[in-house]
């Protein structure tokens, strides 16, 4: 005998947004909507009674107005007399900057740290897992003034690569690393480079589509194709012949000591890498930690089924391993990455100017906007967080178990 729990289909009446399943769940959604916006709009009619009471309103007009002060590491041209608008763009672009360095860096370190955890040799297994405990356990500002300490106090001074020093000499005749920060030449674009960069481009296409094909051809006809040579060669050669072809387009600007600095080539201050450095280090004992579960959720019935088809063991983890343990990484991967994009706020720690320091910091002093500042940090913050979870989640779905 079978249970019905909605009552049969017929005419619609009120007392089905309660008493039928069907609708109950829309009924609480929408009064939870209704509450939460009633909420909003009281909140903010509240504040504007309170600042209509001060004599205050909202206004943004201070954003075109001269900022008047200095930034250290820009990406963009900017001067003290460029608009606060103008600073708030340096600050958010030194933010997704160092977020972007940081995100990349701590996926290496962390998914190598993570594989070697699980290491067969003692030592590597014990030294992973130090490393783990001691960054993950300490707060993250710490680690920003430790490494950032570190710089100043061990790093020599411009002045210092005078004459002849051995513990302060470039490397390569191309590479200074001082206590102010460190130098490396910077490209010099002529004309042809673009088509060196788009060959280039085409090339990291091209390896990508090469070992989707070597994928697939292994999947479905049991054909193994070496990747790892093909894939050099695609990075190298194509672009190395367009370089000689087109004469030799792009050139490098190599830092030069004049005076008691360097001039030339590509400069990042100290602030920069410490933050980076740190950031990075800290989160990877997070994410470490992930990819060690991730392996671990993988059942090793599959490796010893791999190793019995004669699979050897960098195949097993490629093919076997690691794609099912993606699916255990991948989700908190993305609140890490998050996280390392909020935790770049402390940059002003060490004197980095981002997107806090500039708008949230020096703007909101000058101007006395606060109200306005906060609402334009949020809403960045907003957005970067909800894009680097969407491109993220659309990595999940691409890698998640797939039904028949």
């Amino acid at each position: 005998m079978s249970t019905l729990s909605d009552p049969p289909s017929g005419s619609f009446q009120l007392s089905m947004l309660i008493n039928d399943t069907r609708y109950r769940s829309y009924t609480f959604q929408f009064v939870a909507l209704v509450l939460l916006v009633a909420a909003m709009a009281y909140l903010g009619w509240n504040l504007v009674q309170n600042l209509t009471a001060a004599g205050l309103n909202i206004s943004y007009q201070f954003l075109g107005e001269p900022a008047g002060y200095d930034i250290n590491q820009t990406l963009i041209s900017y001067t003290s007399q460029s608009t606060h608008w103008r600073a708030s763009l340096v600050g958010v672009l030194n933010t997704l900057l160092v977020a972007f360095l940081g995100c990349i860096m701590a996926t290496i370190i962390g998914v190598v740290v993570g594989v070697l955890r699980l290491s067969n040799n003692w030592i590597v297994r014990k030294l992973t897992s130090f490393y783990v405990e001691i960054f993950r356990n300490v707060p993250v500002l710490i680690w920003i003034l430790i490494i950032m300490a570190v710089f100043v106090a061990v790093l020599p001074q411009p002045r210092d690569f005078r004459g002849d020093n051995p513990e302060a000499s470039m490397v390569l005749d191309a590479f200074a690393f001082t206590g102010r920060g460190f130098y490396s030449p910077a490209p010099i674009f002529g004309p042809g480079s673009g088509v060196v960069i788009a060959v280039f481009l085409a090339s990291i296409v091209g390896i990508f589509a090469f070992r989707k094909h070597a994928r697939k051809a292994l999947f479905e006809r049991g054909q193994l194709i070496p990747t790892f040579w093909p894939s050099v060669a695609l990075f190298f050669i194509p672009a190395i012949l367009a370089f000689f072809i087109m004469g030799r387009p792009i050139g490098l600007d190599y830092p030069e000591l004049k005076g008691f600095n360097f001039q030339g080539g590509i400069f990042m201050r100290n602030s920069l890498i410490a933050l980076w450095f740190a950031l990075s280090i800290y989160t990877a004992a997070f994410i470490a930690e992930n990819v060690r579960a991730g392996i671990l959720a993988v059942s090793k019935g599959q490796t010893e089924a791999a190793a019995s088809l004669g699979l050897r063991p960098n195949r097993i983890m490629n093919l076997v391993v690691l794609p099912q343990a993606l699916r255990v990484i991948i989700p908190p991967l993305i609140s890490h990455y998050l996280n390392l994009t909020k935790n770049s706020s402390l940059a002003i720690a060490v004197g980095y100017m981002d997107l806090t320091g500039t708008l949230g910091g020096i703007t909101l002093n000058q101007t006395g906007r606060a109200i306005e500042c906060v609402v334009l940090l949020m809403l960045f913050y907003l957005t970067i967080s909800l894009s680097i979870s969407a491109l993220m989640n659309v990595y999940n779905n691409s890698v998640k178990l797939q039904e028949r």
